[in-house]
């Protein structure tokens, strides 16, 4: 082909790209494959003309283009995970307080209650719970019922029941913060009957060792899942200076953004319980480890971290105006 014909048959495409930039990155990935076609076959038989030089240069600025794009994509991620998520729950340190206390409360009483009443905890977890766990103690496997299942379908089976609680909690904050406060009631008074009970029965620190391997991700994910739900539900009661409508819409784009966050929480947990709980025989240096190694996680990324993450912003702030 002439390279007259050749121009004339690719000019107004080459226009294009060159003055409409592609927002889409499917697009901009098409038009930088035909760019290249074009270029190779400019080189072939035109290698000295100004089209191959053109060519060159347009496709080296939608390779640019592709490549920031993705570099924003990558930034994007970890400024959500490294200050905005972290900025955003430090604005809502009194709702996790909150949430915390809520769910605390609600387990002393339940401990107490157990203490005190010799069925309330089969009335809580459930006689066939008790029973069973009974034969586990007889066997001298007490936290078998961690061994029950196939590793891989109790990953999901818990990955799903976690995940469906957090954000059920979550929603209840639509009603007015009832709903999310009496899921951490309910959370709570199960959590404190559970551990009641291996005490009661002279196996309290082993359980510890064994069931917060998971529970300490798992109940951590719980009590935030609470304090998105009293964002949701605060932004309805306490509107302040916005309506109520644009204050619930703020109040409901927070509290998804830290149930985002827990997300990971929540698989590690299931991931956790699935195949690390169930092996009780482990070294308890290696299950004291793994339980720190998650508490610590929960304190530094949710309570210090935010803190410092909010000073700097300060610090930046104040940059600015100087």
């Amino acid at each position: 082909m002439r390279e007259g014909l050749f121009i004339k048959k690719n000019i107004e495409k080459w226009k294009q790209y060159q003055y409409r930039k592609a927002n889409d990155p499917d697009e901009m990935a098409n038009q930088f494959t035909e760019l290249v076609n074009d270029l190779g076959y400019a080189k072939t038989f035109y290698p000295h003309s100004k089209v191959t030089t053109y060519l060159n240069g347009l496709a080296s600025r939608i390779y640019l283009g592709i490549y920031k794009n993705k570099k924003e994509r990558i930034s994007r991620i970890w400024r959500f995970w490294s200050t905005e998520l972290p900025l955003i729950v430090r604005k809502h340190h009194r709702e996790l307080t909150i949430a915390f206390g809520i769910f605390l409360l609600f387990s002393i009483f339940a401990a107490f209650s157990a203490a005190n009443d010799n069925s309330f905890v089969a009335g809580i977890l459930g006689d066939d719970y008790v029973e069973m766990t009974q034969d586990n103690i007889a066997k001298g496997d007490p936290f078998g019922v961690y061994k029950d299942e196939q590793a891989f379908m109790m990953f999901v089976r818990i990955a799903l029941n976690n995940i469906r609680v957090a954000f059920l909690t979550f929603i209840g904050g639509l009603l007015l913060s009832i709903g999310t406060s009496w899921f951490l009631l309910v959370n709570g008074v199960m959590v404190g009957a559970f551990q009641y009970y291996f005490f009661a029965k002279g196996l309290g620190w082993a359980s510890v060792l064994v069931i917060w391997i998971h529970g300490t991700l798992e109940i951590s994910a719980i009590v935030i899942s609470g304090a998105a739900g009293l964002i949701l539900g605060n932004s309805i009661l306490f509107p302040g200076t916005k309506t109520r409508l644009n204050s619930l819409k703020l109040g409901a784009k927070d509290g998804i953004k830290v149930m985002l966050g827990i997300v990971p929480m929540l698989l590690m947990a299931a991931l956790l319980e699935g195949f690390v709980t169930r092996h009780t025989e482990m070294p308890k240096l290696l299950s004291i480890s793994i339980l720190t190694v998650s508490f610590v996680f929960v304190c530094w990324y949710f309570g210090w971290y935010p803190i410092q993450v909010e000073k700097r912003q300060g610090i930046k702030k104040e940059e600015v105006k100087s």
